[in-house]
């Protein structure tokens, strides 16, 4: 009987010093790299809410996030496509991007975090035919002239900072300081692009496409993303967006939040591209045109922070091209597979 006591003295013992863990996604602020960590959570932290926080089986996310703590956004994208001519041949490429990103915590005042956006860096490149072209920002512009601009608008965009303020549910607020980025960008371009007239207009069109409205919605899909009425575990949701600036060709995906433990939340996604068909006819020939496709992927939430830590989605598109006169028909088609990872060094 005392041995048995004593085995289960023991037994009580290592339950009691066990210590919660859970795995963290972090940047390194020695190496600038992002590095998952397992830590041990203190009694005091396991009493705190959690930002993934479940009310009558109703799961609902906001931030908790710490101040001086840097948080990483990586953003990777690969697209591998596929082309067979009229002639049968076939044709295939890669193109790959890396856009190095992380957001900094400054501070957290009625509600509100105050965000620093760090722009670290981007890698691009191309493979067709055996050949690769590589831009990267790190690395000393490449001697190919036509990759030249492309590198310039990269390196310029390299190193800047943009202020953002986002509310503890997620909503972006205000993104800020895209003043300063257009100016570094002008200084970056000047070298190459002689007149000054060329330089505002080029800086004109890139506003288009990189602004506050542009940056507020890209952050809100990147860290909103559970619905803000909360959702129960098996529970769908859907959304739909244009993918075509005509606005006939939507994206519609559902998201299914499969499961919350183990610090994390997991949500499953699926979709589709509906297909779509053109024909058009004139001087007797027709030219039709038909594409469509698919997605999925899944979205791993922290659980104590509600910060995103990794998402893998793969998008799968299929398009085939026909001329005709009526005698004789001729097609091609082109297959992709895109996949675009957030946080890719997450495991």
């Amino acid at each position: 009987m005392k041995k048995i006591t004593a085995l289960a003295l023991i037994a009580i013992t290592l339950v009691a010093c066990k210590k919660e863990t859970k795995t963290v996604t972090r940047v390194d602020p020695k190496t600038g790299k992002t590095e998952t960590v397992t830590v041990e959570i203190s009694d005091e932290e396991a009493s705190k809410p959690k930002a993934i926080a479940d009310s009558s089986g109703i799961f609902k996310q906001k931030f908790i996030l710490e101040k001086g703590t840097t948080y990483p956004l990586v953003s990777y994208q690969r697209e591998i496509q596929s082309l067979t001519t009229p002639d049968g041949k076939t044709m295939s490429g890669t193109n790959e991007t890396t856009d190095e990103m992380s957001v900094t915590v400054n501070d957290f005042k009625d509600n509100i975090y105050d965000m620093t956006l760090n722009m670290t860096g981007k890698r691009m490149s191309s493979t067709s035919n055996g050949k690769t072209l590589t831009i990267d920002t790190k690395q000393p512009a490449p001697k190919d002239e036509n990759l030249k601009m492309e590198y310039l608008v990269s390196k310029g965009l390299a190193g800047n900072k943009l202020n953002v303020k986002m509310d503890a549910s997620g909503d972006i607020k205000s993104v800020t300081g895209f003043d300063a980025v257009y100016a570094n960008l002008k200084k970056a371009i000047a070298g190459t692009v002689k007149d000054k007239k060329q330089q505002d207009g080029f800086i004109e069109s890139f506003k288009a496409g990189f602004n506050e409205e542009m940056m507020k919605e890209q952050l809100g899909k990147n860290l909103k993303l559970l619905p803000l009425k909360g959702t129960k575990i098996g529970e769908k949701w859907t959304t739909s967006e244009d993918i075509d600036p005509s606005g006939k060709l939507k994206q519609n995906l559902t998201f299914t939040l499969t499961k919350v433990e183990n610090g994390k939340a997991e949500i499953s996604v699926t979709g589709t591209i509906p297909s779509k068909s053109d024909k058009q006819s004139q001087n007797g020939m027709t030219h039709s045109i038909s594409m469509g496709g698919s997605q999925s992927g899944k979205i791993i939430i922290d659980e104590n922070t509600g910060w995103l830590l990794n998402q893998n989605l793969s998008i799968k598109t299929n398009q085939k091209e026909t001329i005709s006169d009526g005698k004789q028909t001729q097609s091609m088609t082109k297959n992709s597979t895109t996949s675009i990872i957030i946080n890719p060094s997450y495991k």
